[in-house]
């Protein structure tokens, strides 16, 4: 088991939020940090809310690594147009969140393994990369031998979260189409996310 999936309700308990919706989050029975000083609360600073809005998105997109993120902060600099939604797409167009954004896995860290195992194919041809970065109108899909992996029928049945509308998925033949790349409003984060803050973060 890798550090991103055992640690994954630790993130829950530390930022203070249900990060992806799931009702086994901890912070569903426990609303305060870990630790014997979990339930101190104190004022953030400006500094505090930047650093907590950066975690919170890094976390969750499966806790990617902080030299990767700030790439992609970079990337969303370098872009035309406002840098918050370019960080927001950039991250949106990662296979492991497609995958995710399609139901074909419960969780995004499941998502990552998915991949990395070589389940998915990206225009009929196999990747096992996260981070791919899709264009729009790839093909997504689940390659033959993965179509019967439990996990995979159990995600496209889970009530919490809806396939968004960026999105054309055909769950009768494990595959999705990348449409387009979604503005913030459409991305249907079950917490807060401030990207904005994180801009601020890395622009000090």
């Amino acid at each position: 088991m890798t550090k991103r999936l055992s640690a994954k309700h630790k993130i829950d308990r530390r930022l203070g939020v249900n990060l992806w919706g799931r009702p086994k989050s901890p912070i569903n029975k426990r609303e305060y940090g870990p630790g014997e000083h979990g339930q101190r609360r104190k004022k953030p600073s400006d500094y505090g809310n930047q650093l907590r809005a950066k975690q919170q998105l890094k976390g969750y997109y499966a806790n990617i690594g902080e030299k990767q993120f700030r790439r992609y902060y970079e990337e969303a600099v370098r872009r035309r147009g406002d840098t918050s939604e370019n960080l927001i797409g950039l991250l949106e167009r990662r296979l492991d969140a497609v995958v995710y954004r399609m139901k074909f896995v419960p969780t995004m860290h499941a998502a990552r393994q998915f991949v990395v195992h070589g389940h998915v194919n990206v225009n009929g041809e196999r990747v096992n990369i996260p981070s791919y970065t899709l264009q729009e109108g790839d093909e997504v899909s689940v390659r033959e031998k993965a179509k019967n992996i439990p996990m995979v029928h159990e995600a496209m049945q889970l009530p919490e979260r809806d396939v968004p509308e960026f999105l054309n998925v055909d769950h009768d033949n494990f595959k999705g189409t990348f449409t387009r790349c979604p503005e913030f409003a459409e991305v249907p984060y079950p917490a807060q996310m401030e990207p904005h803050l994180v801009i601020e973060f890395y622009s000090r």
